[in-house]
């Protein structure tokens, strides 16, 4: 893929490598700490706490019961998608009680994941949202659990009640090349947005 002629503010460091900050959202327990262990380059950087009986009655746990760590603060990850572009990955906690910290995280990021467990769709209708306010381009992944059932892609457009224009990808967050494809994904998604400003109207 060709990201020469990809306008955005990024960094861009001596040898002509473009950084970009892309953030990786969704709901409690959707699977955004295991795409980004799955795909970094790196080590990952990770802030998991065990949950405790105290959460208990503070997390919303349905779905979700065998959960044993949380992100308390963000995920952090890189991966070079080629010679040209390398991607900085934030993952997001999950919990409402977390949620303050994404203002600070959302800042100069050029766009998102929303990772979305299909067997509570519920749970990651505040990720959208927040990405909707921010006005953050975002793509959808579905992420595949054992126990998922197969919806439409277009099902599943109209109950997270998002636009024709955001892509929507199914993915298993444990799988590198899985999780690679939904970075490409949203870089194209950013893309084709951006040389769609660009054209004369």
């Amino acid at each position: 893929m060709d990201f020469k002629g990809f306008d955005h503010p990024d960094r861009q460091t001596a040898g002509g490598t473009r950084s970009v900050k892309v953030m990786i959202a969704g709901g409690f327990g959707t699977g955004k700490t295991t795409l980004v262990r799955s795909v970094s380059d790196i080590k990952p950087l990770t802030t998991e706490e065990t949950l405790t009986q105290a959460s208990v009655d503070v997390d919303d746990l349905i779905g979700v019961a065998d959960k044993q760590e949380t992100t308390v603060s963000l995920d952090f990850g890189k991966i070079g998608l080629n010679e040209e572009l390398v991607l900085y990955l934030f993952g997001t906690p999950g919990q409402e009680r977390f949620w303050f910290l994404w203002n600070g995280l959302f800042k100069g990021a050029l766009g998102a994941v929303v990772l979305v467990d299909t067997r509570r769709l519920a749970s990651s209708f505040r990720a959208i949202e927040e990405m909707e306010r921010q006005d953050v381009p975002f793509v959808i992944a579905l992420n595949v659990f054992p126990d998922s059932q197969d919806h439409p892609v277009e099902e599943i457009r109209d109950a997270l009640d998002i636009p024709e224009n955001t892509p929507v990808v199914t993915c298993d967050a444990r799988d590198r090349n899985s999780s690679r494809d939904v970075l490409i994904a949203l870089i194209r998604h950013l893309k084709e947005r951006s040389d769609s400003a660009l054209e004369p109207r």
